[in-house]
């Protein structure tokens, strides 16, 4: 039977408008929320601040988080409280935002990059502990796709060692690991609020923390350095204006507004994540007949609320490249995308001596990968659009 013509080629497409990889869902009570706060006394560093730093202690079981202006930032405040620093080694995955690596060059530190598991595409704890030297300070593991990465054997390495570690969770907010709440399993955890992640505060991010004293780092670092808080302070004969600078900090609060608007988000992460679940699920059932798709194998133990979909595909059968099935796609209205160019292919990494060839099996996966739609208002209707558009495609080039 002939196949029916991509649209890149003059066919009709699936689709008469884009479905766009990812997207926020915003309600009525995150616009009031938003409102509430225009109308208050605070629009930032107010009580909303507070309320959302106490939610996600609440929601994972953390001891202390504090809110930051965006992932990134969460990140590199991270990095400062563990006290990277030059001569610091970091192991992390070359499969995530760059982000990830360049919070370590912000303080000074060398970005290690380990490979990937090839099926789950989580960073892979014996390549971690290969990559070990005696520079070496903490890792850095990333919940790529939301999926938690395997922990137990993580935490083992780091404890062997004596390093800390940070987990990159901006994908994987709602997700457990072996019914720990991520948030609670790391030394230090990032989130972000982007948004085409889970929950949304426009722009926003946090780091949670088990410890009081890194906590307190953490905080100090996003808000120039200075405390107000009396048990802190160094000269204790002032009074209530009195406040110092500890240490040479940066301005990465997040405000109350935005702070409504996550607080206001979080009391639908239940909603959101049995969605994402259901699409996952539905994705896995509907692609995996298709011959030349390969699924992303699922950790174990990992509860996952998924924020990305990756197939990988299998150019052996097939008479075309990435390039061409991700053009032929596009034409048909699905806003396909590519999670992620390993970090150290960009060019500023090859400046600084990174080559290619140093993580073999993330090296495979980027050249094979492919992200699919995925977000909380997505329909059924757009999800069996992508899946025909995607056996079309497929179908048309196949040998």
């Amino acid at each position: 039977m002939k196949q029916p013509k991509p649209a890149i080629f003059g066919g009709v497409p699936v689709r008469g408008t884009k479905l766009s990889y990812g997207r926020q869902y915003i309600d009525s009570e995150d616009i009031a929320a938003v409102a509430d706060t225009l109308n208050s006394d605070f629009l930032t560093c107010g009580p909303k601040v507070e309320a959302f730093e106490a939610e996600l202690c609440q929601l994972t079981g953390a001891g202390y988080a504090a809110a930051v202006s965006n992932g990134t930032a969460a990140l590199h405040v991270a990095c400062l409280a563990a006290g990277i620093g030059p001569g610091d080694e970091v192991i992390t995955t070359p499969i995530t935002f760059a982000a990830t690596a360049n919070a370590v060059l912000y303080c000074g530190g060398t970005p290690v990059f380990a490979d990937i598991d090839p099926e789950t595409y989580e960073i892979d704890p014996l390549s971690i502990e290969s990559k070990i030297t005696h520079k070496t300070k903490a890792v850095i593991a990333v919940d790529f796709t939301g999926q938690a990465c395997d922990y137990d054997a993580i935490r083992a390495v780091c404890r062997k060692h004596g390093l800390l570690l940070i987990e990159d969770a901006a994908h994987s907010i709602g997700t457990c690991y072996r019914g720990i709440p991520v948030g609670k399993i790391a030394d230090l955890t990032t989130f972000s609020f982007h948004p085409v992640k889970t929950v949304t505060a426009g722009e926003g991010g946090a780091v949670l923390a088990q410890d009081a004293a890194l906590a307190e780092r953490v905080k100090l670092f996003a808000r120039h350095g200075i405390t107000r808080e009396k048990g802190l302070l160094r000269d204790q004969g002032n009074s209530g204006w009195y406040y110092e600078q500890q240490l040479l900090g940066y301005n990465y609060r997040l405000t109350d507004l935005q702070c409504a608007l996550a607080v206001s988000q979080l009391k639908k992460l239940d909603r959101f994540a049995a969605r994402r679940r259901e699409l996952a699920e539905q994705y896995d059932r509907l692609l995996g007949a298709i011959p030349e798709v390969r699924l992303q194998k699922e950790t174990d133990g990992s509860e996952t609320v998924r924020h990305l979909y990756i197939l990988r595909l299998d150019f052996s059968g097939l008479s075309c490249t990435r390039k061409e099935i991700y053009d032929a796609l596009q034409a048909e209205n699905i806003g396909v995308n590519v999670h992620y160019i390993p970090v150290y292919y960009f060019p500023y990494y090859q400046q600084l001596g990174y080559q290619k060839g140093l993580c073999p099996r993330a090296e495979e996966y980027y050249e094979s990968c492919l992200t699919l739609p995925l977000f909380y208002s997505m329909t059924d209707r757009d999800q069996l659009d992508v899946v025909h558009a995607a056996d079309k495609v497929i179908a048309y080039y196949r040998k």
